[in-house]
């Protein structure tokens, strides 16, 4: 009699990393890299003398510094801790830590102990908040003047528009509830993970915070020789 094989344990989806970027830094970064790029290749290519060492030392200072702030940003949460990615630390927060988030002009971490940790992954955009609060002002306004041609239809025996449906209130934009920008939108879904784990036994300890050595060391470098040869001009 043969027993049946056991099946390794499958990991719980609910416990993997979602992961929150700026889309607009990622295309404003990858942007800026080609430029620069295409300014420092073309001058290692053509340059002459100094200017070819120049266009290097620019380049070592300035890809590492647009990559850092624009491409690498980025938060990751699951049940456990919130690790934060900013430009030059990584930041790892166990929801037990965290006394709240907030969102000013900017998205913040802010921990029991006090300290605070911008989300630079999630920027703030007053525009699209106040495109938001327009499309709210607009929505709550058709739905108001759909109730008032309900009623209306209702008291002339449903031969007004109300009464031929056209003055319905659609299901949709009642239940849609405030507009909100995406990333108060991400905000929220942070709170609510906060909210649901942070008394969990698995989402307790400490907050580690780690430099990022692997940018400052080329932008160190890269500093440190283009100061040499300026200073050798």
């Amino acid at each position: 009699m043969t027993t049946p094989e056991q099946q390794p344990p499958t990991p719980d989806p609910a416990s993997k990393d979602r992961v929150f970027r700026s889309p607009m830094g990622i295309v404003g970064g990858v942007a800026l890299l080609a430029i620069v790029l295409w300014l420092g290749v073309d001058a290692l290519v053509r340059g002459e003398g100094r200017t070819q060492w120049l266009a290097l030392a620019a380049l070592i200072l300035i890809v590492p510094l647009v990559s850092a702030f624009t491409l690498r940003p980025a938060v990751y949460a699951n049940e456990d801790r919130l690790r934060i990615r900013n430009p030059l630390r990584v930041i790892v927060l166990p929801w037990g830590q965290i006394a709240a988030l907030r969102s000013g002009y900017s998205n913040e971490v802010v921990t029991k102990s006090g300290t605070k940790f911008q989300l630079w992954a999630v920027p703030v955009s007053l525009r699209a908040r106040k495109k938001a609060a327009r499309r709210t002002a607009r929505s709550a306004a058709e739905r108001s003047a759909a109730a008032r041609g309900e009623r209306g239809g209702r008291a002339g025996g449903g031969t007004g528009l109300g009464g031929l449906g056209f003055g319905a209130p659609r299901g949709d934009a009642d239940a849609s509830g405030p507009m909100r920008a995406e990333t108060d939108k991400v905000m929220d879904d942070l709170r609510e993970l906060l909210e649901h784990r942070e008394t969990a036994e698995s989402a307790q300890g400490e907050v580690t915070v780690r430099w990022a050595y692997e940018v400052a060391g080329p932008v160190v470098a890269g500093a440190v020789l283009l100061v040499i040869l300026l200073a050798m001009s």
